[in-house]
């Protein structure tokens, strides 16, 4: 009898070890309930690191600052050390002029101060790809400016990045020039796998067009997995934005989200991440951001390494010790889909409601609308000048359709990312600057590379189809991609 009760006993311990380690996590056995659990970076699964980006500057693109604040918060509470944790963001919100809450962002209506603690690792002009690419790849040498600090990563480590901002077919947005084109940033991940230096990567991007950043480009095998808030060739969406539903506090005229990155992150907010996977996740970030299938809405994408979706979000980002019994339940994520803003038109909106809230003869009224009519003018100048240089290089009628020309599934934006960058420049001298607006027409510029322009031939059509340009900001060299 002695020995049955030992044998139930050993059993039973070996039972509850078995569902207590059930996928990678190594966790202490048994813990009294008295016990405060610790989600500090546990050597048993390795260390914890992460990259966070924000790749704009501006009043009128708080909710990218705002969306990197936010992704602190949450990964310092769920355990993640600061030494670990890498903060990309230009810091000109916080006490911006126009900011109504002097020192505080928020990402949400209801108005909780996510700035407070954020470190500042990589601010101003310190905010640029090189810095972006040394800081992945660990090299200290290559980092100039900020704090110093990157990312020095062990084989047994788990890598996150989040990177938030505008986008376009093959490049993100940098408050610095030049920007981060596809292929550089693939690289720079091969090079990093190739050093032996992290177990696994989790990539998350919010940007219009994010999928063409990874499409065609990233390979398996890597141990990368990569989630994007758009296909490659959609845009993604603005959230809690003035005279929306849900809107920010009255005193706000910006938007303070983004659609994909508030799914993903308020989502952390209420689950326990050592039960919940990156696929569950995916899952309910996909359905929230398409926006219940409304044309306000993208589709998020993976790619990369998909069975890394099986891992539990807590080995990357760790998880809120205020969560530990939540039950995993599909439904308890899918908040209502909030309206959503195109990301290209989130300025506008912000210049338009400055300007419905200034005081009549205002200078504030004044200045609002000059710079709705300065982005505008841009705009269209840009449109008409991508149009017109297809219908110089190869007729009216199939210049629009080279122009429009989007590769089948599975294929890189552009062949030849040289001839990209070439050809972007050439464009930039002749008609100044493409900016934030004009990452849409990456895909154009890309086309022409593939059907076989020559930069003599791209410089000519770009000096014919520009005459002139606006003198404005937006419109101006130094604002330009390679600047």
């Amino acid at each position: 009898m002695v020995k049955m009760n030992r044998y139930l006993i050993t059993l039973f311990t070996l039972s509850i070890i078995a569902v207590v380690n059930h996928g990678e996590l190594a966790e202490d056995i048994i813990r009294l309930p008295s016990e405060k659990l610790d989600f500090s970076d546990d050597d048993s699964i390795g260390t914890r690191w992460a990259i966070l980006i924000a790749g704009s500057n501006g009043y009128e693109n708080y909710r990218h600052q705002a969306d990197v604040c936010h992704a602190y918060q949450i990964l310092k509470t769920g355990g993640l050390k600061e030494e670990h944790i890498v903060v990309f963001m230009y810091d000109d919100i916080a006490y911006n002029r126009y900011n109504p809450r002097q020192g505080i962002i928020i990402n949400s209506p209801e108005g909780v101060d996510v700035y407070h603690g954020v470190p500042k690792d990589y601010t101003g002009d310190d905010v640029n790809v090189d810095n972006f690419i040394a800081v992945l790849l660990g090299d200290k040498t290559k980092v100039k400016g900020g704090s110093g600090k990157v990312v020095d990563s062990g084989p047994n480590d788990r890598i996150f990045i989040y990177y938030s901002d505008h986008g376009g077919p093959g490049v993100l947005g940098m408050p610095t020039k030049p920007y981060l084109y596809a292929n550089d940033l693939n690289e720079a991940l091969k090079q990093k796998h190739a050093s032996g230096t992290f177990k696994s990567l989790v990539f998350y991007l919010e940007a219009c067009d994010s999928g063409s950043i990874f499409e065609g480009l990233l390979p398996q095998g890597l141990n990368i997995y990569a989630t994007t808030a758009a296909g490659p060739n959609e845009d993604s969406w603005g959230t809690y934005c003035p005279g929306k539903y849900p809107r920010p506090p009255l005193e706000y005229d910006t938007c303070i989200g983004d659609l994909y990155s508030v799914a993903w992150m308020e989502d952390c907010d209420v689950h326990n991440l050592q039960t919940e996977t990156i696929k569950q996740q995916y899952k309910l970030v996909k359905e929230r951001t398409s926006n219940n299938h409304y044309y306000r809405g993208s589709h998020v994408m993976q790619y990369g390494d998909l069975p890394l979706s099986t891992d539990s979000l807590y080995l990357y980002i760790g998880t809120n010790p205020a969560n530990e019994n939540f039950t995993f339940n599909e439904e308890n994520s899918l908040f209502q889909s909030p309206e959503a803003v195109n990301q290209r038109d989130a300025d506008l909106l912000h210049f338009w409601h400055k300007y419905r809230k200034a005081p009549e003869g205002s200078d504030m009224k004044t200045e609002a609308q000059k710079r709705f009519m300065e982005a505008m003018s841009h705009r269209m100048h840009v449109d008409s000048s991508i149009q017109l240089i297809g219908k110089v290089l190869f007729g009216l009628e199939k210049g629009v359709e080279v122009i429009n020309t989007v590769r089948s599934a599975g294929k890189p934006l552009v062949d030849d990312w040289t001839c990209l960058k070439t050809f972007v420049r050439t464009f930039e001298t002749h008609c100044g600057s493409l900016s934030q607006y004009g990452m849409k027409h990456m895909r154009a510029i890309a086309n022409l590379c593939n059907a076989g322009v020559t930069n003599d031939q791209m410089a000519a059509a770009s000096s014919q189809a520009c005459t002139t340009f606006p003198s404005n900001p937006w419109s101006s060299l130094s604002s330009g991609f390679t600047a």
